[in-house]
């Protein structure tokens, strides 16, 4: 299987969530993912999407940079980057629980749903620079599920 990389640029808008959450999975369509490799996908970049508008951006717009890249090793790779007021304490910010807002609307589990469905997640941000958060997830696809059940049933 050859590689494949695409760019995406789209105003940071609730509406384009949406809109990413669907391109994303368009492109990964090409690894033959199973419906929960796709559903986990689909998941973390509609968190990370909604990271950078909501809390890089603060809902008052800017530009969303999404790149998604694989090669012949099966690793999906995706990052959500904005130009908005960047995380003072990323460890911090990782924690189950935190959030810049006041508490009522979001629940600050974002970066852990993207944890918990990608097999990694990086987050590169600075104060007034913005935000990049990097995503890997190994995609079996259908073949390789069925090559994990084979080789379960002999071993």
């Amino acid at each position: 299987m050859m590689g494949n990389h695409m760019e995406l640029r789209f105003d940071a808008l609730p509406q384009n969530e949406a809109f990413a959450r669907v391109t994303v999975a368009a492109f990964a369509v090409q690894l033959c993912p199973t419906l929960p490799e796709m559903a986990d996908l689909k998941t973390a970049v509609s968190e990370a999407v909604t990271n950078a508008i909501v809390h890089g951006y603060r809902n008052e717009g800017g530009t969303v940079t999404m790149t998604a890249s694989f090669g012949e090793d099966r690793l999906l790779t995706v990052s959500i980057r904005d130009e908005g007021c960047g995380i003072r304490d990323v460890e911090a910010a990782m924690q189950p629980f935190y959030s810049t807002g006041d508490g009522t609307e979001r629940s600050g589990m974002g970066f852990c749903v993207m944890q918990t469905f990608m097999d990694h997640v990086e987050v590169d941000s600075a104060p007034g620079l913005g935000t990049t958060v990097t995503m890997r997830k190994h995609i079996l696809g259908e073949a390789g599920l069925h090559r994990e059940r084979m080789l379960d049933e002999i071993g």
